[in-house]
């Protein structure tokens, strides 16, 4: 038998399927149909025939229901009590896909968007501002999240699709490229700040065995994954006596005459006029590789590129 219920919700879920599925064209159409009055002139401003601006008026009338949007009448035509509650709809619809063409053509010539990305804390100190600052006079209309961390805890967010790019670096041992892509940046030298008048301040470069009966002022109470794992290559435990994380303040120990600490190329630009500077010498690998990671196997926004290129563009002064 007939089940004119079931008939009922047929159509309206026909109706339903129809009216989420509205052309664009037919929106145009309609909206410029509706601003002059008339069939004749919205064909003439969209190039079409008279005819296919009805058919596409007549498609989207039975998408959105089958009410008629327009009285014809004998000088063109008006919008129905349907076509004036639809028209700003259409017109917000239009205007909205229009902001979405001009944001994602901003994002592909790297005139907007926004870029996340993190860094540890030495390379804050010299190559990520002059990145930024050559970034932004190529780029001012891009919007920049910085963020300052650890390498690892960056990694995790850079994998988590939190960041879009990370300075990061071999501090803490090498890194496992599985989840991300790793761009060289630099190879950085060590250097260690003693203070003015130690015995071996005016050395061209230094062995960091020749330093193993000094106290060491660190940024952690053990060696293992920090700078110091460079004295435990030369064969010796340094001997940490004051734990100090801030570089300004390390400094200031080894001014002080409290010990020896270790300081990267990316931060000896800012060292104290009162201690020395002295290379490491190390032979065998970096002190530690300076990477920007980005996500494997993901799509990157288009400023990485250009970004990338100003990081290693001001490598050439920061380290």
């Amino acid at each position: 038998m007939h089940d004119p219920h079931a008939s009922k919700s047929t159509a309206s879920d026909a109706s339903g399927a129809a009216a989420a599925d509205v052309s664009t064209a037919w929106l145009r159409a309609f909206v410029t149909v509706a601003r002059h009055g008339s069939f004749t002139v919205a064909a003439r401003r969209l190039v079409l025939t008279q005819s296919a601006v009805s058919r596409q008026i007549a498609s989207l009338e039975g998408a959105l229901g089958g009410a008629p949007l327009f009285d014809r009448l004998p000088r063109g035509v008006r919008p129905t009590a349907h076509g004036r509650a639809a028209l700003p709809h259409a017109e917000a619809a239009l205007r909205q896909l229009g902001l979405l063409r001009r944001e994602l053509a901003d994002l592909d010539d790297v005139a907007g968007g926004l870029l996340r990305f993190g860094a540890f804390a030495t390379a804050d100190a010299a190559l990520v501002p002059r990145a930024i600052a050559l970034f932004r006079a190529r780029h001012p209309g891009v919007a920049l999240a910085r963020e300052e961390g650890f390498t690892g805890p960056l990694l995790g967010r850079l994998v988590e699709g939190e960041l879009d790019l990370a300075v990061v670096s071999t501090t803490g041992g090498p890194l496992d490229d599985d989840a991300y892509e790793l761009h060289h940046l630099l190879d950085e030298a060590l250097y260690v700040a003693v203070p003015a008048d130690h015995p071996l301040a005016a050395e061209p470069c230094v062995g960091l065995d020749r330093l193993a009966a000094d106290d060491w002022i660190s940024g952690s109470p053990e060696p293992a994954g920090t700078l110091l794992d460079a004295a435990l290559r030369h064969g010796f435990r340094p001997r940490i006596a004051h734990v100090v994380g801030e570089w300004t303040a390390k400094q200031g120990y080894v001014a002080a005459g409290l010990g020896v600490t270790l300081v990267p190329a990316l931060a000896a630009q800012g060292a104290r006029p009162d201690i020395a500077l002295v290379p490491v010498r190390d032979e065998g690998v970096p002190a530690r590789v300076v990477y920007a990671a980005t996500a494997r196997g993901r799509t990157p926004p288009p400023a990485v590129a250009p970004f990338l290129a100003a990081l290693r563009e001001a490598c050439g002064d920061a380290a």
